[in-house]
């Protein structure tokens, strides 16, 4: 309730006395103050009313307190600050107090804005009750003098260096994998004992675990899964938050329906966090001053393994992301994908081929002629059924395969000398290796020949630049033959993943998206009907082949 006092005989100037003023108490405590008392809600409270009850002189009700408390003054994008603004242009207000200038402003350009034009414009009086003591309707000299910009310099200053601080000790929380977020991810929940480190929360965790299952195995769409997640009266992530009792908002909370989206559905199918990585870091604010978020790059984040127990399993995410880097498109009204969607290509123009159904017969046709130009590419027409066969059969002649080449493997381990070295892999790196050698020596002596005249500085540049490029890529190419060279060494045995994942389909009948998933990369067509089958495991193949063959 506004309080109301009648101006009492004093020394003030008889304009005083007309005047009624209307004052705004502004209070303003940040996450930074800590616990410090005096600067505490109350305490300021409790200040103010004492100088008004005190002090103030002439005729004043007290229209409201304007609080914002947990804000930081760096910016004036405040709840409690808009609404006091408000109200004075609003003719609500005429004087605003408060405990002194670090509470109104921490941003020495705002104090100079306000304190010099907004206020001024309004005919607000503006009152801090400690040092510096400021009333810029008794005394307005003091907005002249040094002493107000000074100690807004120095607010400005104290919250550069505060805001520093705390980013130097999150940077060191998120390198040490310590969650610092506010919520934590859907599916996970803080430990009760440590506020900084992930537990599972398995009411949410087995909807996570569901997402994956029927996106990879029962090739469900994005908009298929989203639609089942919302028959099934499964809330969305935000909402999910705020139904546990916390206080949960983004910027979209207040069209939040509580219902799933496709997006919502890519979210958590691209969430590291479910690997038990912590990632942090994706998003920083401009500055201590411009609180607006910017994305940060993938590789400057804060990504520390193993921090917490994983909701899916490593394999079971990568199939997620190969399928998402698919071309696969579905119907509206449709929610679970076709079965070759995103594996049949042409193979020509290695483009995703289009679907189209014909008096009930389904037939598949190259994009890139159909949509974009006849002249670049020809027609691939193929029966959808024709495919599904002849991949069928492929498959179970690949398991056949498969299945001898597992008991030969183990006869070839039951051998008293067993050759693991391939004379394909160390031929290949022995050749790399001299490329890159010979590059990094034309590069090394570039130098000498631009200082003796033998070429320009222009050649020099382009030349260096090309060299040192070509020696990049080769020490790539030489790591990932030593990384299979060190494979080969290990050796293989029926347990080998590669023969596993294609026994495990040993008896099968009919195909579906999740035997596709496992075992199939890309189907291509060719011009006349031809396909060509390109199988996961490609190198695991290769490898075993050459075991056998060495041996």
């Amino acid at each position: 309730m506004a309080r109301i006092r009648k101006a009492v005989s004093s020394g003030v100037g008889s304009a005083s006395r007309k005047i009624v003023w209307l004052i705004a108490a502004y209070i303003r405590l940040s996450r930074e103050d800590g616990n410090d008392e005096s600067l505490s809600v109350t305490n300021q409270k409790k200040i103010i009313g004492e100088y008004l009850e005190t002090f103030f002189e002439g005729a004043f009700t007290l229209v409201d307190y304007y609080i914002d408390d947990g804000l930081t003054g760096t910016d004036y994008d405040r709840p409690g600050f808009q609404r006091m603004i408000h109200d004075m242009e609003a003719g609500k207000v005429n004087c605003i107090i408060c405990k002194n200038l670090s509470r109104m402003f921490r941003n020495y350009s705002d104090q100079g804005y306000f304190l010099e034009k907004i206020f001024p414009m309004n005919k607000t009086r503006f009152i801090t009750v400690s040092d510096p003591r400021v009333d810029s309707f008794l005394h307005p000299e003091t907005l002249q003098g040094l002493e107000v910009p000074i100690n807004g310099l120095m607010n400005d200053r104290f919250a550069a260096k505060t805001s520093h601080d705390v980013c130097d000790t999150f940077a060191t929380k998120r390198r040490k994998g310590e969650f610092i977020g506010a919520f934590a991810p859907y599916g996970y929940k803080k430990a009760p004992e440590n506020k900084n480190a992930l537990i599972i929360d398995e009411e949410a965790a087995e909807v996570v675990r569901n997402i994956y299952q029927w996106f990879v195995y029962e090739g469900m769409s994005k908009n298929g899964i989203a639609h089942r997640l919302n028959d099934l009266g499964i809330v969305n992530p935000a909402a999910y938050k705020k139904s546990k009792g916390l206080n949960f908002c983004c910027p979209q909370g207040g069209k939040n329906d509580g219902l799933w989206s496709p997006g919502s559905v890519t979210t958590i199918l691209k969430n590291k966090m479910y690997l038990g990585i912590m990632v942090q870091g994706k998003q920083t604010v401009i500055s201590y001053k411009v609180h607006d978020k910017v994305a940060v790059p993938e590789e400057d984040w804060y990504m520390v393994p193993d921090t917490h127990e994983p909701i899916i399993e490593a394999e079971l995410f990568q199939k997620a992301a190969d399928l998402q880097a698919r071309d696969t498109r579905t119907a509206p009204s449709r929610r679970n994908l076709y079965l070759l969607s995103g594996f049949i290509r042409c193979a020509d123009c290695k483009k995703a081929m289009t679907r189209q159904k014909t008096k009930n017969i389904v037939y598949y046709y190259c994009r890139t002629f159909r949509e974009k130009s006849k002249n670049a590419c020809t027609k691939h027409t193929i029966k959808e059924e024709a495919v599904i066969k002849a991949v069928l059969a492929a498959i179970q002649a690949q398991i056949s395969l498969v299945d001898s080449l597992g008991d030969v493997v183990e006869e070839i381990n039951k051998s008293p000398i067993v050759k693991n070295e391939s004379t394909r892999l160390t031929a290949m790196l022995r050749l790399r290796q001299k490329e890159l050698d010979k590059a990094i020596n034309i590069a090394d002596g570039l130098y000498g020949d631009w200082k003796s005249g033998d070429i320009s500085k222009e050649e020099y540049t382009r030349l260096k630049q090309k060299y040192v490029s070509q020696a990049k890529q080769l020490k790539t190419t030489i790591q990932n033959i030593q990384s299979e060279c060190q494979a080969m060494a290990k050796g293989a045995s029926k347990n080998d993943p590669y023969l596993t994942y294609f026994l495990k389909y040993k008896n099968i009948k009919e195909l579906n998206r999740g035997i596709f998933v496992d075992l199939v990369k890309n189907i291509y067509i060719h011009q006349g009907g031809e396909i060509s089958i390109e199988f996961n495991f490609a190198d695991q193949h290769r490898r075993i082949m050459e075991r056998i063959e060495n041996n």
